[in-house]
């Protein structure tokens, strides 16, 4: 009884990365996916860069599907910053992705051009370069338990850190309570591998949407309804709808609805005017999220703002 679940619980796990394997190489790469991507814009909408300012930096971790043999993780770091008072603003990151035997590694430098369109409003401009390395270890599906006759021969090269390099674009609006972004991170649709091998890994255009607006609840509390919409060529539409709320500039609590696929909590602290921690946990609504080795997607962000004069920042910004 013991070896028969011990051996269903093998060939579940080596299905399931399988099937993660199957769904990043044959229907194209996506970015990352992140549950605060309000606090992480500039990895979505190089536009952003420079927006907040002042100098600050971000590192974000998530840890999908926990429990789940293969299953994504992601690590983000960025800083970025306005140069000078010319409306220009720099930012690099990196953000690594890991799924299954794939590993994929951005090494991103975003430039921003901000105009004054009023005057509390500010449209920016924003190129992206990227430096793509990808690395696939093919030889971890080598041993199929199931195929008596020895391991796949199309299963021997492994990919390692092949590089491309990648152009993308946006543009973002914002005041102190509103912000409207559009953006394409990725332009070039790099095909990794050659047509005759097992399958061929291809970028694809995301287009991201997003939008948020903080509205005043009195004298303690800040509403933020915030929205990012995700379009991928051969990929279900992602819809993120989020709402969180603000206690006196510090605390911060929210849920959040990915369409069709997750439901997700979010609590904040505002430690200091510089300092935010934010963290998420994600709960699938598919038949995934009902898996016994799936506890669910968890999610931690750090971000610190050099603010240079306390004495001018009214509140923390909330996005």
């Amino acid at each position: 009884m013991v070896q028969q679940f011990a051996y269903k619980l093998l060939k579940f796990r080596i299905s399931m990365l399988f099937l993660l394997f199957t769904i990043t190489i044959s229907f194209g790469q996506q970015d990352a996916q992140y549950t605060q991507y309000m606090y992480n814009t500039m990895s979505v909408n190089p536009g952003y860069a420079g927006s907040r300012g002042h100098f600050s930096v971000a590192a974000l971790y998530r840890a999908q599907w926990v429990g789940l043999d293969g299953a994504p993780k992601t690590q983000t770091l960025n800083a970025h910053s306005p140069i000078g008072y010319n409306g220009v603003g720099m930012g690099i990151s990196i953000v690594n992705d890991q799924i299954g035997p794939t590993s994929e590694t951005y090494f991103d430098l975003d430039f921003s051009y901000t105009i004054q369109t009023s005057d509390v409003a500010r449209l920016s401009f924003g190129l992206k370069a990227s430096a793509h390395l990808l690395d696939i270890r093919f030889s971890e599906l080598n041993q199929d338990i199931t195929n008596p006759g020895g391991p796949d021969p199309t299963l021997q090269q492994d990919i390692q850190n092949k590089f491309s390099p990648n152009i993308g674009a946006g543009v973002y609006y914002h005041t102190d309570r509103y912000y409207l972004g559009l953006s394409v991170p990725r332009f070039l649709e790099t095909s990794h591998f050659d047509q005759s091998s097992l399958s061929t890994a291809k970028e694809q255009l995301n287009f991201y949407l997003i939008t948020g607006y903080v509205f005043d609840m009195g004298p303690f509390w800040k509403f933020k309804p915030a929205l990012l919409t995700k379009v991928v060529q051969g990929a279900p539409l992602q819809l993120d709808v989020s709402a969180n709320f603000m206690y006196n500039d510090k605390f911060i609590m929210g849920a959040a609805y990915r369409w069709d696929a997750a439901v997700s909590g979010m609590v904040g602290f505002q430690i200091s005017p510089e300092f935010l921690i934010g963290m998420a946990y994600d709960r699938e609504i598919t038949e995934l999220g009902s898996a016994v080795f799936n506890d669910g997607s968890f999610e931690i962000i750090l971000r610190y703002d050099f603010i240079k004069v306390l004495e001018n920042l009214k509140s923390p910004r909330f996005f």
